[in-house]
């Protein structure tokens, strides 16, 4: 849920530490700190505040500048003023070793004696840490017993006083870390300092991401690829139990028990702009524009065209870049059921491929959420495939539920966005989605590739099994290929969904209804909505209005219908006309030309035909557009909605 960094090289580290951050902010901004072994004073200075990343630089350059000088200047660019902020930061804390933190709140509350770094009483030894440790209140027990003074609510400072406790008799601090890995249960990527060892920053991972990135003389973890892109572009995905120590000059490997590990760095493709906002007012809108990119990205790394056609139409879909089509297609052929688990807004992605499944493949498919089917005992057999969706590859809930899945003999296939990932490495089958980094906490790019990875599922399902035959298939296929251009339709005339918003952006209640591949939509938009905008909003099939909802509707009430189904127009005209003659004002998002939706609705945004089954990857384009412009009409900062994070690798 945290974001984590360390640097160790010839650099000012305060600098890299704060510039990775900024690029982490998104997994938690209660609090930031970084810690620093100081050559001059020799001593760990530790500088940390509650707020976003900006208050702990300006608490720091604080100290050698006046506070007019802290305040942006008349004219002067944000990069400039970060600049100089930056800047004064290294003056004031000078090291070539250092470790910093950016917080998401779990065990006690966002405050400065609660944010990391932690240390033990002494300050020679500092920790930071992403993840829970669940049985931190046994330990902080006993090491209370034993004279241990503590001064935060939170669970990192038991990591390290445990640290401390075996350093006192070891003076060896990576047989230090090793002891305290074996008595920690949880979740944990750490990255730990210590005054005696000036010369290595030592760090681990279990369930919780961290990866290593290997420069000349100089060497980098962080939480997220994008921290270190700006110095190197060679990473190490550390592996469930691993440890690292690094050094000026090189890096050494280790697995739980101590033993070295040998194997090459991974090379990391990612455009450094692709992490930059690109002038976009904010990452979430930015990231919704980059949906026709992604969505073309993602689908023609699988499509397999006919080459000795002219127009090059695609004539079938090919996973062998990530898996063997021989085993993948076998598996298919074996499989009788489908079970889709995810979280939040990968769930949603699952309804709707739930839907795609039984539409293309004729297959029972169950949709799940991860949280829930962990803890009820679920029924699974050998012949089930079981896909998991997780935008990082690190979602705890998830990775449970899989490996659950994976005890039973199911096979396993993974969707996801982050090669190296978790999720990636323990599937038996991951299929990338091609979306770049997403830095919005809310999910817009990540969500339609995912839908375009379980629509290509469904397809072959369907075709491999027989129930898609080789016209029907290749036409979905063809209309797949277009599914970009009609995407970016919407995005270049988008000033009505703004216009409407600017006008509804108050309302006190919102429901987005719709029926089949529509009413799985309404998950995702309403989700949008009240992540960014915190407006209250529900979502629902418009079949169920006269069974409760309806109860709720009157002036002051805004309903959303997606309607891309032809065959259900007729019964969405009347479920909008009962919220009408209620008071409630009304929008839809359709497909429809014909005009069969004007006489009854508000506003109409008419969205670009295309088979109404693969219309969810686009009619939630307008709604994450909706949900953009309501949050920042409401004052609301859409990057970086409050209480969430990116992330979710803590249950």
């Amino acid at each position: 849920m945290c974001g984590i960094v360390g640097y160790i090289g010839c650099k000012n580290a305060t600098p890299v530490l704060i510039n990775g951050l900024k690029k982490l902010e998104y997994r938690g901004y209660d609090s930031a700190g970084i810690a620093v072994l100081s050559k001059s004073k020799e001593e760990i200075i530790v500088k940390k505040s509650k707020g976003a990343l900006r208050f702990l630089e300006k608490r720091i350059a604080a100290e050698i500048v006046d506070q007019a000088f802290l305040e942006k200047k008349d004219g002067e660019k944000e990069d400039e003023f970060d600049s100089r902020l930056i800047e004064k930061c290294g003056e004031a804390v000078c090291g070539n070793i250092g470790i910093g933190h950016t917080r998401w709140a779990t065990h006690g509350e966002p405050s400065d004696l609660n944010s990391h770094p932690h240390t033990n009483e002494s300050g020679s030894i500092v920790v930071v840490h992403n993840g829970i440790v669940e049985n931190y209140a046994k330990l902080k027990t006993w090491l209370q017993s034993e004279g241990v003074v503590f001064r935060s609510q939170t669970d990192t400072e038991v990591i390290a006083h445990l640290i401390n406790h075996f350093y006192e008799k070891t003076k060896n601090i990576f047989k230090s870390v090793l002891e305290t890995l074996h008595r920690l249960e949880g979740s944990y990527a750490l990255g730990v300092v210590c005054k005696d060892y000036p010369d290595r920053v030592i760090a681990a991972r279990k369930e919780s991401p961290l990866i290593v990135g290997v420069g000349k003389d100089e060497n980098f973890i962080a939480s997220d690829v994008p921290a270190v892109l700006e110095y190197t572009r060679d990473v190490y995905f550390l592996e469930q139990n691993e440890l690292a120590v690094l050094y000026g000059d090189h890096v050494d490997l280790f697995d739980s028990e101590g033993n070295k590990v040998v194997r090459g760095t991974t090379h990391v493709d990612w455009d450094l702009s692709a992490a930059e906002k690109g002038g976009y007012a904010h990452f979430m809108l930015k990231e919704i524009y980059e949906q026709p990119k992604a969505i073309e990205d993602t689908i023609r790394a699988h499509l397999v065209f006919d080459q000795a056609d002219s127009e090059k139409k695609p004539v079938d879909l090919s996973f062998d870049n990530e898996i063997g089509s021989e085993e993948f297609n076998s598996m298919i052929e074996k499989s009788r059921r489908i079970v889709i688990t995810a979280c939040g807004t990968a769930y949603h992605a699952g309804v709707v491929g739930k839907y795609a499944f039984e539409k293309f493949a004729r297959i029972p498919t169950v949709v799940d959420v991860a949280s829930e089917f962990r803890y009820r005992n679920p029924i699974l057999n050998e012949d089930d495939v079981f896909i998991v969706v997780s935008q990082s590859g690190e979602t705890a809930d998830t990775l449970a539920a899989m490996r659950l899945a994976k005890s039973y003999g199911a096979k396993v296939i993974a969707i996801t966005n982050c090669v190296g990932s978790t999720v990636s490495r323990e599937a038996d089958f991951v299929i990338y989605t091609l979306a770049g980094p997403e830095i919005a906490v809310a999910s817009t790019k990540a969500y339609t590739t995912q839908l375009a990875c379980l629509y290509m599922l469904a397809m072959k399902f369907g075709f491999q099994k027989g129930r898609l035959g080789s016209e029907e298939y290749g036409k979905l296929l063809s209309e797949l290929v277009q599914i970009p251009s009609k995407a970016q339709k919407i995005l270049d005339n988008q000033a009505g969904i703004q216009k409407f918003a600017s006008k509804q952006f108050n309302k006190s209640k919102i429901f987005y209804i719709g029926r089949q591949f529509d009413s799985a939509s309404s998950l995702e938009s309403a989700l949008k909505l009240k992540e960014v905008s915190y407006m209250h909003c529900e979502a629902f099939s418009a079949g169920e209005l006269k069974h409760g909802p309806i109860a709720l509707v009157d002036k002051d009430t805004l309903v959303i219908a997606i309607a891309t189904e032809p065959e259900l127009y007729e019964k969405l005209v009347s479920n909008i006309v009962e919220v009408k003659t209620r008071g409630a004002v009304t929008m839809c998002i359709t497909q429809d030309a014909t005009g069969a939706f004007g006489g009854s609705c508000d506003e109409v945004v008419q969205i670009p035909e295309t088979d109404s089954a693969l219309e969810s990857m686009i009619s939630i384009i307008p709604a994450q557009l909706f949900a953009y412009y309501c949050s920042v009409l409401r004052g609301n900062d859409p990057d970086k909605p409050r209480n969430l994070a990116k992330s979710v690798t803590v249950e």
